[in-house]
């Protein structure tokens, strides 16, 4: 289960915006992390607490196909991101480092910055405790499911290595 304040924001939010391009020569997670959303949000890593969610409307993660977003995303404490569409590269490379995406619009169009929310990724449940409404978004198919919970596609595959699968 997944509780967090949202950070919102708007349609098209890019990976430049998320991870600025003079970063690009990080690899870092930590110092990543100290770069996330300066560029649209200079106060963001002054606000987000572990465990917070980022929100956005539509096309979230769009722009070039760097793994350095998710990852400064999921370095900056964030448990999981919401909209009502995602970039599909981004989406894969979230997914491949285990930062947990849904999309749900109905979501996005009743929540506000600010709000609480409780997520249940198996269910697909996400409850806005603020508002007290409840949404659903498509939970993950099974081995999705796995590669978050093991913590992306590279800690997956050391622990079915290790278990001889």
């Amino acid at each position: 289960m997944i509780k967090g304040k949202v950070h919102k924001y708007g349609a098209d939010v890019n990976t430049d915006v998320i991870i600025p391009a003079r970063y690009l020569n990080v690899s870092e997670p930590a110092e990543l992390a100290r770069h996330c959303m300066e560029d649209i949000d200079r106060d963001f890593l002054n606000k987000v607490q572990p465990g917070d969610i980022i929100m956005a409307t539509t096309n979230f993660g769009c722009g070039s196909s760097r793994e350095h977003a998710p990852l400064a995303i999921k370095a900056a404490g964030i448990s999981c991101v919401i909209a009502s569409s995602f970039a599909r590269i981004f989406f894969r490379n979230a997914i491949n480092i285990g930062l947990p995406l849904l999309k749900c619009g109905e979501a996005v169009a009743n929540t506000e910055a600010g709000d609480t929310l409780e997520v249940d990724l198996s269910a697909g449940r996400i409850k806005n405790l603020t508002r007290g409404l409840e949404f659903t978004a498509s939970p993950y198919p099974d081995f999705m499911a796995a590669l978050i919970a093991a913590g992306g596609l590279i800690e997956y595959t050391r622990q079915r290595i290790a278990s001889g699968r």
